[in-house]
Formats: C-alpha cells, sequence, structure tokens
C-alpha cells in the first residue's frame, strides 16, 4: 500500500482528509519539524511526501525515489530540477492556489499608498480638506503588472472594475517603455532566469516619477537598494514588498527589518498568500496532484513544461 506522510499540520478539512486516506497509508504530523534534519526523518521510508517549506527547502535534496506534493506556488527559489532527476524525486506544486490571497494584499497597498487612509483612520484631529498627505484616487491612473499569471491578471481585472488603466509587461516587452507612464508598477514576476536582477538601478531610473511600486516576488528579481536609492531621491513616492525571501511570518528577517524602517515602505514578512481560501484551494490541488501521479498521469510537476 502506498505510504503517504504529511511532515507539518496543514489545516486539512475533513472532506480533505478522507480524501486522501483512500490514497494510501497516510501518516499526519500535528506539529512543525523542530529542525530540517526532523523533517528529513520524518520522510524516511514513504514513497509520497506531503509538506509546507520547512524542512523541504533545505532537505528535499537528501531525500530519493520519491514523489512531492506541495499545497502552495513558490517552489523555484529553492528547487533544483538537477538534483530532482538524479534522485528520481518528482516535485508537484499547486500554481494559482495563492491569487486570490496575494491579489488581495496587492489591492490593499494599491489602496494604502494612493488613498493614505491610514493616516486618517480613527484620527483624533481635525483634518483640511484637501487631505494631507493627499488621497489620490484610482479611476483613469495608469497600472502596469509585471507578469501576466495567475496574480498578475487577477489584479488586472480588479483594477479594471477600478476604471484604471490596465497594461502588462509579459517576456517579449521592453521593459522601460511599458512602465514609463504608469503611476502604479506591480510586480508579480516569476523566479526564473529571464527575470534574475531585471529590476534593477536601470529599471527605477525608467519608471515616472512619483510612481508606487509594489512587489510580491523574492528579492533576486528586485535590487532593494535600487529600489530604496529610488524612494530617497523622489523616484518612487512608496514602494510595498512581502518579503518572499523571509521565513513564512519572520519579523526578525534582516531584509523586512530594512524596509520596514523606510517611511515610505509598506513592508509584510512573506504573509501575503495565507488566507483561509488559499488553504482549501492549495490542499485540494496538492491532493489532486498526488491522485494524478497515481493514475500515471501527473500534473503541475516542476521542472516539467
Amino acid at each position: 500500500m502506498t505510504k503517504i506522510v504529511l511532515t507539518n499540520p496543514m489545516g486539512l478539512s475533513a472532506e480533505q482528509e478522507t480524501r486522501l486516506k483512500k490514497l494510501g497509508d497516510v501518516t499526519f504530523y500535528k506539529d512543525m519539524p523542530a529542525s530540517p534534519d526532523k523533517w528529513l526523518k520524518r520522510c524516511l521510508g514513504y514513497d509520497i511526501v506531503c509538506s509546507w517549506i520547512v524542512g523541504l527547502r533545505e532537505k528535499y535534496g537528501d531525500l530519493k525515489n520519491v514523489f512531492i506534493s506541495v499545497p502552495f506556488v513558490g517552489v523555484s527559489s529553492f528547487a533544483d530540477p538537477t538534483i530532482l532527476k538524479a534522485n528520481n524525486i518528482t516535485l508537484c506544486n499547486s500554481p494559482g492556489s495563492n491569487r486570490h490571497a496575494v491579489s488581495e494584499w496587492i489591492v490593499y497597498m494599491i489602496l494604502t499608498t494612493m488613498r493614505q487612509l491610514g493616516s486618517h483612520i480613527n484620527t483624533s484631529e481635525k483634518l483640511t480638506i484637501p487631505l494631507s498627505p493627499p488621497s489620490i484616487g484610482l479611476k483613469g491612473k495608469n497600472i502596469t503588472i509585471l507578469g501576466k499569471g495567475n496574480v498578475g491578471k487577477r489584479v488586472g481585472a480588479i483594477c479594471e472594475a477600478f476604471e484604471m488603466n490596465v497594461s502588462y509587461f509579459t517576456r517579449n516587452d521592453e521593459l522601460s517603455t511599458v512602465v514609463k507612464n504608469a503611476d502604479i508598477v506591480v510586480d508579480t514576476l516569476s523566479a526564473n532566469p529571464s527575470s534574475k536582477g531585471l529590476l534593477n538601478q536601470d529599471f527605477f531610473k525608467s519608471v515616472k516619477k512619483g510612481a508606487v511600486f509594489i512587489s510580491v516576488t523574492v528579492d533576486s528579481i528586485v535590487d532593494m537598494d535600487a529600489m530604496l536609492a529610488a524612494l530617497d531621491e523622489g523616484k518612487l513616492s512608496y514602494a510595498a514588498h512581502d518579503v518572499m525571501n523571509a521565513k513564512l511570518g519572520d519579523a526578525t528577517d534582516p531584509l523586512y527589518e530594512r524596509l520596514r524602517k523606510h517611511p515610505n515602505v509598506y513592508a509584510t514578512p512573506h504573509i501575503s498568500a495565507f488566507t483561509d481560501v488559499t488553504s482549501q484551494i492549495g490542499n485540494d490541488m496538492m491532493i489532486a496532484n498526488i491522485e494524478a501521479w497515481l493514475h500515471g498521469k501527473p500534473i503541475n510537476v516542476f521542472g516539467r513544461s
């Protein structure tokens, strides 16, 4: 009988647990592994591993001849296709499972930076009109979304409902041309060789003066020194970033601490994707990956086009 392990609690519904138990002999761990080595120990002897990133990121390369299914998107930041192939590991993720939550985070940051509502909510001071700092409406504003994947398209649809002018940057476009008139630039790019270091000093020089920059990608794509310099020089008015390289929710991460101290940066420690909706969709996709693999028709395989 196929042996399946969930290396950590995942918030499965009763229906999802039942569905998973139909696929094999399942072991559920109710606590997080205390270390990557303890994560690895939990995996040994199993045919199928279901896991969050804790432990997986550090120790997946020590496994051999296993199928790994995860309920999240971001595996490209740590998984090496060469290692997976050499160790006969099939790794499947859950693309698009976070699109609702991350889009909500982005839209919140758009409203926060443009409307400046945080400066006026629950105020005890008498406000003057027009407001200071100014409250800038979204209708008619230009937004360029870098990347047209699950998150990028959803953000675009929401912004169209706000009657904004929406454009996208995709791989064959000229980046400086696409962003030059944007009031807001949203970075939803995937981590790959073509995007590595793409948002560098030249990029920030090409944006419209006073633009807002919002990012939900890993820091290998964004030159954070260049971003902060653009803020200090007034090229950008505000930036918002969910620090994807931080461990989940880690407010002690050095980059997060650096960003949150800047007066014109809104930073969060890798939390944009986490809602009940993301958990439900991600767990469903994780189980669907297993079902497809057991039927000999794998889906969502990382490193396979």
